[in-house]
């Protein structure tokens, strides 16, 4: 891309994991309106269930999550009691034991847990919800803290697929941001994923950090490569120290400013087409035969709070403290703070805390915003259709395209909007054309690269 459009569109704007996304949740919406809104969920709608496991041995500098560290077990096993109550408190409210076609662990890290409590809460979660037989399980897993044992724990439970947490192979990264992580601690991890028969291998990697040099980078994704993980994704690190404070102590010095964080995210994306991989979206790559790149193909790619993905379920419910969930009704999301979760639960009550009702409006823009993050591309007149609205309505969003348009960043085409492959960097900006919560320069979210 050209460097004078990357300094002219490195714009603060949403991920579009959600639509309204999180900042935008508010009070208004709790215990008891969750409550109703699980209970009014049509009996024979599939779930996607996601499992937040809010604990973390060591801090990791560059973390955006909500987590907590402890280097002792005792919270953990208290905070998974409460998380296996709320497990039953939200089964109680639905209409029925309802069927999941997706389980997504996260966290922090989910490798923090004993072997007993990870095979415990699946088997909560089975004895509570039809878990299909084909049902993607899938784990975020932390190669420090995963052991063998562990791992073949997580194999006889039915997990399908394991996403490792890498960011950087290059010692001087890793120590800035405080992830110290040997390039053969990963390897032995993967060895076990596939002795003990987990069958799908994600790695995630990390641009943009403190030290990080292009050939650094490079050298990271190749490497990455040679563990042959079916998908790779290769994330922008989101510096927000306003928000995470212990992003304070990585040497802002260091970091790459935005020229050079433009090149890495160019030479990085062009590194792995090269290696074969399937760029899906802004930030993810699969191989040709993967789910996901066999969705995008199919324009059947979507994306939530776990990015972009094959998971097609209309409603995820979201369990643990600052779980969040979404349902036709609208978004909810649990207290962050683990005490305030714990006793919410052994009251007895949900821990919603805060979220947001959507309109028929809200709906509509969701959908055009997660098309063009998607398919980086849309007929306004066709999703408008489906929704039964008028496009007419958005000519004054099309015509705020006109910049990105002049900049041969989109073409705009009538109602016809596709992003060209060098604005492809720049969808965000593009869907945040039809953010109708978004207000100019606001600065709570990350850079648009």
């Amino acid at each position: 891309m050209r460097r004078d459009l990357s300094a002219k569109y490195d714009l603060r704007v949403p991920r579009y994991t959600s639509y309204p996304t999180a900042p935008h949740f508010h009070p208004g919406i709790g215990p008891e309106q969750y409550g109703q809104w699980l209970e009014g969920l049509d009996p024979a709608t599939e779930l996607s269930l996601y499992v937040h496991i809010a604990y973390c041995a060591e801090m990791c500098w560059f973390c955006g999550c909500h987590t907590k560290i402890t280097r002792k077990y005792a919270p953990v096993a208290a905070y998974m009691d409460g998380l296996l109550g709320e497990i039953g408190l939200v089964a109680d409210r639905l209409p029925t034991r309802m069927t999941a076609r997706h389980v997504h662990f996260g966290g922090g890290s989910p490798t923090i847990l004993t072997p007993e409590d990870f095979v415990r809460t699946i088997d909560t979660l089975r004895s509570r919800f039809v878990i299909k037989p084909d049902a993607e399980i899938a784990v975020e897993l932390d190669p420090r803290t995963a052991d063998e044992t562990y791992v073949k724990a997580m194999a006889q439970a039915g997990v399908t697929r394991a996403s490792i947490g890498v960011q950087d192979f290059d010692p001087k990264v890793q120590e800035a941001i405080n992830r110290i992580q040997p390039y053969d601690v990963t390897a032995n991890v993967i060895d076990w994923l596939r002795t003990h028969g987990v069958p799908e291998i994600n790695m995630d990697l990390v641009y943009g950090l403190p030290y990080q040099t292009i050939d650094g980078l490079l050298d990271t994704i190749d490497k990455a490569h040679g563990f042959r993980p079916r998908r790779i994704a290769l994330f922008g690190y989101a510096h927000v120290p306003w928000m995470k404070k212990h992003q304070r102590l990585i040497p802002e010095a260091a970091l790459p400013d935005a020229e050079t964080r433009w090149a890495q995210y160019e030479q990085g994306t062009a590194r792995l087409e090269e290696l074969g991989y399937v760029k899906i979206g802004l930030d993810h790559f699969a191989a040709p035969d993967d789910p996901l790149a066999i969705a995008l193909k199919e324009k059947r790619l979507h994306r939530n709070f776990q990015g972009y993905t094959t998971d097609e379920a209309s409603v995820l419910i979201g369990f643990g403290a600052s779980g969040i969930g979404m349902l036709p009704q609208g978004y909810v999301a649990n207290v962050g703070e683990t005490h305030f979760y714990l006793d919410a639960i052994k009251q007895g009550r949900l821990a919603t805390a805060r979220g947001v009702a959507i309109d028929a409006d809200d709906q509509l823009r969701r959908d055009i915003i997660m098309t063009l993050m998607c398919d980086l591309e849309i007929d306004l007149d066709a999703v408008c259709a489906r929704h039964g609205a008028n496009a007419a309505q958005f000519e004054g969003e099309l015509a705020n395209l006109a910049p990105l348009s002049q900049d041969g960043l989109v073409v705009v085409d009538g109602r016809r909007i596709t992003v060209t492959d060098e604005g492809r960097t720049l969808v965000r900006a593009a869907a945040a054309v039809f953010d109708r919560y978004l207000k100019k320069g606001e600065q709570r979210h990350s850079r648009a690269v």
